[in-house]
């Protein structure tokens, strides 16, 4: 079984325009958010459509034709996500004032009126508020991406990073046809996409390691 894993050595501030900051939020109960690829797709359409700050109607209303864009300003600039079973990783600049938490608010509220609707169920979708930790250097920044990309491989959902669809790690290795991210300013730091590639595959069967070592820890604490 999945546990929601999100717990990092972090501290959360308060949202600053221009800072960027690791965005994420668990399953009530940690349950299960996305049950199937629709779910999925439709969590990062929702991304895609709520990141701007003036849209042309709620996404429940508005069915995004091949190729849409908005020009307009942004809420926030994404620069990278994972979603898994019954948690989201999203790395996030804020670009005006309240940007995030207006991207947030939106993206959960939907999400949850589309799960709720679909599944037939009432009340809350996400275990409470959802969590913003600032990213203070750079140095954090390329880790805090490894471990979000990372983050399939270390469930064990798949064997190879490649494989796995919700990630914004295909974007990063590869001309991915569904591109949402700002990837330069992670890939900035590296000589090639190659290289970036290797910093994250080279860490991924210790990562592995360390989780089950945790996972065993906790049982036995049990």
């Amino acid at each position: 079984m999945l546990r929601c894993k999100y717990k990092m050595a972090y501290r959360t501030i308060p949202l600053i325009t221009e800072e960027i900051y690791h965005l994420y939020n668990c399953g009530v109960e940690k349950r299960n958010i996305f049950l199937n690829k629709r779910d999925c797709r439709r969590f990062l359409e929702t991304v895609k459509f709520y990141q701007y700050k003036d849209t042309p109607a709620k996404f429940s209303q508005f069915i995004t034709p091949p190729g849409w864009k908005n020009q307009g300003a942004n809420l926030v600039k994404i620069i990278c996500y994972c979603f898994m079973p019954n948690h989201f990783h999203i790395i996030a600049k804020q670009t005006i004032d309240k940007g995030i938490s207006i991207f947030m608010s939106r993206l959960e509220n939907s999400y949850t009126k589309y799960f709720n609707t679909k599944n037939k169920r009432v009340g809350h979708l996400f275990q409470g508020a959802f969590k913003a930790v600032r990213i203070e250097n750079d140095e954090q920044l390329i880790h805090v991406s490894r471990y979000i990309h990372l983050n399939p491989f270390v469930a064990e959902l798949v064997g190879y990073l490649e494989n796995y669809e919700w990630s914004s790690y295909l974007e990063y290795i590869s001309n991915h046809k569904d591109e949402i991210c700002q990837k330069d300013i992670i890939l900035s730091f590296f000589k090639s996409v190659e290289e970036y590639k290797k910093f994250v595959v080279d860490h991924a069967d210790y990562a592995r390691s360390i989780e089950k070592i945790k996972h065993l820890t906790s049982n036995f604490n049990l």
